[in-house]
């Protein structure tokens, strides 16, 4: 299939670039510093230097893809994933592309009810509180939107392989969660949901 992929460079960005490589998709990696993918040289892999607020490079580069996935990502700032987003909802809907993965956070909607008190009121009360409004903000575009999305919270990131152990689609009801999940996990069930329904204009919850 034909992917592109916003926020290529990011650490999830990279593990969905090189995933979804192996596994013989052809990739249009949207960046703005191309420089950063260098390392990755490989016959599938399209790199697109852009930047997500502009809309007609954006749009330009979603133009003939199959799915959109969007990992975006702005550190404490918190202003990068919700306007990227919508720039990215608008540039598929004037294009016709329905199909739109995109990654959040643990803590949106009712899964807020999962955290515990230092992500809840340390964390995204005070040092992430801008990420964690732009990532509210970022699902409020997505839901709103007629796209055939789905929306993945994962919890903290942490290095490692893919695993396949993690608890998926859990209400707000489950606590005891570790919270963290590794950016291979994440990439990996991002990508088996370009052809999988089960979470089809869904937000789905993944964590230890």
């Amino acid at each position: 299939m034909k992917i592109i992929i916003f926020g290529a460079t990011g650490t999830v960005g990279q593990e969905l670039v090189k995933q979804a490589i192996a596994q013989g998709h052809q990739v249009t990696a949207f960046v703005r510093n191309p420089e950063k993918m260098q390392h990755v040289v490989n016959t599938n892999l399209i790199l697109y230097k852009g930047d997500v607020l502009n809309a007609k490079q954006v749009e330009n580069a979603i133009k003939n893809q199959d799915a959109v996935l969007c990992a975006l990502g702005d550190g404490r700032t918190g202003t990068i994933r919700a306007a990227g987003t919508k720039t990215i909802i608008e540039a598929m809907e004037n294009t016709g592309i329905k199909r739109l993965i995109c990654q959040t956070t643990l803590g949106m909607g009712e899964s807020y009810a999962n955290l515990n008190f230092v992500w809840k009121h340390i964390m995204f009360g005070m040092l992430l509180k801008k990420a964690f409004a732009d990532h509210k903000l970022q699902e409020h575009y997505i839901l709103n939107s007629d796209l055939d999305y789905s929306i993945v919270r994962p919890s903290a990131f942490t290095d490692g392989e893919i695993t396949n152990q993690f608890k998926i689609g859990f209400d707000g009801n489950l606590k005891g969660l570790n919270l963290k999940i590794s950016r291979a996990d994440v990439a990996n069930f991002m990508l088996q949901q370009v052809l999988a329904k089960e979470y089809l204009k869904k937000a789905v919850s993944i964590s230890n």
